[in-house]
């Protein structure tokens, strides 16, 4: 039977060969889908190793870290050029033994610096007042791949003398370089928490390999009821159930084998482009997308058992006694209790709100399972949904192909929905997707806070700044783009079981310099200074007025500077080249901040989050476009008989077509609805249990997108319709 089974597969004419290439090619798209979703997995657990290094110092050493003889003055900080992170370690050694950092074969002396490549690239074009001035120094070489987390990655490692490096900020001394990933130690600052990433590529995996089972399951129905009477006619003649059903199954196999080898060489394909996307913030290195021995074994064994599975269940049908294909009776209608999975997938999500577990790892757990119990649901309950149109439909039908239509999809709706049931997915995937990410974004934007907008602020802590007006001042009102400079003073006395001196906020400014920027508030009347806290408000609401802070503007001159405001006119110019002259003047005090410094982040995460999103719609969209047209052909070619009957009898061409589109839009509107319900909802439900958020509706991008969806499906269905005229034409009218 097998080798009968082959013979049909390959040897079975035009029809067989189009199924096999279907069937392979959908495949191969799932094989290619999980094996990316895997590498991003693989690819951020080898981000979290290559950011190892940088959490040197913030945790004991590992067992498996060499640790030197001679320490090593280690003091790392953030910096920012333009909003793009710079890691920045400035190292002195103590010895010769001193431990050296990845990517490096010796340490830099004093006045020597080491950059990644993206890092020497933007110090080659940058203006040197912006950026190349901040840095003491000169470049001596690159650092390796292995110190950098990605290819985008700013870094640079600048050496000094011990006595200078001790008093730089962070400052400690280190006998070894750190080699712990971040997921794997909890006082970590730089890297990731993967399992928050192993949830989101997991929910990725599932929107995208669904569709790819439900295109398989189309593509081997194609041309379903002429095999169905061969195989019913193969039982009549003495040939077993499990005769039968292996040869159902050879040709899913044939096509199985070769589309898992297909997908491999479209894994390695799309490896590239793929890594470029920064979902994590940043791009992954092409070799970091790369497969364990594991993935391969559970992938290569894994979808073609699933593809076999998926078409042995669609052909279910020539499993019945030999007489259960050739006398057809209209299959029982589904009940309600399909419902029951989708209800219990929202009812767990729902469930969550107030009990999601602590970790990462358990979250993935917990809301994964949900997520595709949810799918799956929507799958199983789509036949009852049609079905409920279509009774509806054929209640309120006035023309003779919408009454056919609607007993037609009454009578089987679940062919009807699996004409269908891949966009469904596609459209619950996009609503989900692009809900929760325009909520987490509408929700970032309204707790923003506006206190640093047009602001560079060089801060004070925990050693206080110098006093009267420093030097620098007069610089950075030459700076163009600079509007004003102004200070705030420390408080004396102020601590966290006292009020200050002045008041009961941490520090004091002059109300002359308050009264030139009202929107960070206002002085009382009369008065000379305020006692302010950090000007943190935010979106929407007033600025405050401050309490009043009996000093004199001549004694606040002699309290120490806390913080230096330099205002400007947002570019990116005055931004950089007053951070350079504040780093420059202040070496040994933190960072200057900006405004745009507080948003990168969440901004670079959200934008990767995005692009993945896109992704997802992108690839989900064509793969139930496929079937679509697979299903929709696979059903204009095991009904052409009837149809050329219903020609012959006197219906007209054009009546069929409009039955043949009735019968996929009817369905696609039904449930598109349903689908698209119930992601906003699982949206909602997943917002408010993970992040406390309430959904914020989809803007009208999102609608004109499901629109655009819906009017290229139904150019899918439109597409298939000139194929009635060659497909039922009175020859097939014949007994066969």
């Amino acid at each position: 039977m097998i080798r009968l089974g082959l013979r049909f597969a390959v040897a079975g004419g035009r029809e067989a060969v189009v199924r096999l290439i279907t069937i392979a090619a959908a495949v191969a798209l799932g094989v290619g889908l999980v094996l990316a979703t895997l590498a991003a997995m693989n690819a951020v657990h080898s981000l979290n190793h290559r950011y190892a290094w940088m959490n040197t110092g913030l945790a004991p050493a590992a067992a498996t870290d060499a640790v030197h003889a001679d320490a090593l003055w280690w003091a790392p900080r953030e910096d920012f050029y333009d909003a793009y992170p710079i890691a920045r370690v400035d190292v002195a050694a103590t010895g010769p033994d001193s431990p050296i950092p990845p990517g490096l074969t010796r340490l830099p002396a004093a006045g020597e610096y080491f950059v990644s490549p993206e890092m020497h690239d933007l110090l080659a074009t940058a203006p040197a007042e912006q950026l190349d001035v901040r840095f003491p120094g000169h470049e001596v070489g690159l650092i390796g791949d292995a110190a950098l987390p990605s290819p985008t990655s700013l870094v640079i490692i600048i050496g000094h003398d011990p006595a200078e490096a001790a008093k730089l900020p962070n400052a400690q001394q280190v006998t070894s370089i750190f080699g712990t990933s971040p997921e794997d130690c909890t006082s970590c600052i730089v890297g990731y928490r993967s399992a928050g990433f192993d949830l989101i590529l997991g929910v990725v995996a599932g929107a995208l390999l669904f569709p790819v089972l439900i295109f398989i399951g189309t593509a081997t129905r194609l041309t379903a009821a002429r095999r169905e009477q061969r195989y019913a006619a193969m039982r009549l003649i003495g040939a077993t159930s499990g005769q039968i059903s292996k040869m159902a199954v050879v040709e899913a196999a044939v096509a199985a084998a070769i589309g898992t080898v297909v997908g491999f060489g479209v894994f390695f394909l799309l490896r590239k482009p793929l890594a470029a996307i920064p979902f994590t913030g940043a791009p992954f290195y092409p070799d970091d997308m790369s497969l364990t021995v594991a993935n391969v074994l559970w992938v290569a064994a894994g979808v073609p058992v699933a593809a076999l599975a998926v078409a042995w269940l669609s052909l279910r049908r020539v499993r019945v006694s030999p007489l259960g294909v050739t006398r057809r009776v209209t299959p029982k209608p589904p009940r309600a209790y399909r419902l029951i999975p989708l209800v219990a997938g929202l009812a767990w999500l729902s469930y969550l709100d107030g009990h999601r577990p602590d970790t990462s790892l358990k979250q993935v757990a917990v809301f994964l399972p949900g997520f595709l119990v949810v799918m799956s649901g929507l799958v199983l309950a789509g036949p009852w949904f049609t079905m409920v149109g279509s009774r509806l439909l054929a209640r309120r039908a006035q023309r003779p192909a919408t009454l056919i239509a609607a007993r037609r999809l009454s009578d089987n709706p679940q062919g009807g929905f699996r004409a269908v049931s891949g966009l469904v997915l596609a459209l619950f995937v996009t609503s989900v997707a692009v809900a929760t990410i325009g909520t987490i974004i509408a929700d970032r934007d309204l707790t923003e806070y506006r206190f640093e907008a047009g602001y560079v602020r060089q801060t004070f802590w925990p050693e206080p700044g110098p006093t009267g007006t420093p030097p620098v001042t007069d610089q950075l009102k030459a700076v163009p783009g600079v509007s004003d400079v102004f200070f705030l003073r420390s408080n004396p006395g102020f601590g966290p079981d006292q009020p200050g001196r002045y008041g009961d906020e941490p520090y004091v400014i002059a109300c002359a310099d308050l009264a030139r920027h009202p929107e960070l508030g206002s002085c009382p009347a009369g008065a000379e200074a305020a006692a302010v806290a950090d000007f943190g408000v935010p979106k929407g609401m007033p600025a405050p007025p401050w309490p009043a802070a009996a000093i004199t503007a001549a004694d606040l001159e002699q309290l120490p500077i806390a913080a230096i405001q330099v205002r400007n006119d947002g570019s990116m110019a005055a931004v950089e080249q007053s951070r350079t002259l504040l780093e420059s003047t202040f070496p040994s005090a933190h960072r200057p901040i900006a405004d745009r410094d507080y948003t990168k982040d969440t901004t670079n995460m959200f934008t990767g989050w995005v692009q993945l999103a896109n992704v997802i719609i992108l690839a989900s969209l064509p793969i139930a476009g496929c079937s679509l047209a697979a299903s929709v052909a696979g059903g204009l070619s095991d009904r052409k008989r009837p149809f050329s009957l219903l020609r012959l009898t006197g219906v007209s061409l054009r009546t069929l077509r409009r039955v043949v589109l009735l019968e996929s839009v009817l369905p696609m509107m039904v449930v598109a609805v349903v689908a698209i319900g119930v992601g906003l909802l699982s949206a909602q439900l997943f917002l408010r249990a993970q992040m406390g958020s309430t959904l914020v509706p989809p803007g009208w991008d999102y609608y004109a997108m499901v629109g655009v969806g819906l009017v290229l499906s139904l150019a899918v269905i439109g597409g298939t319709l000139p194929l009635l005229r060659r497909m039922t034409g009175p020859e097939v009218a014949r007994n066969e």
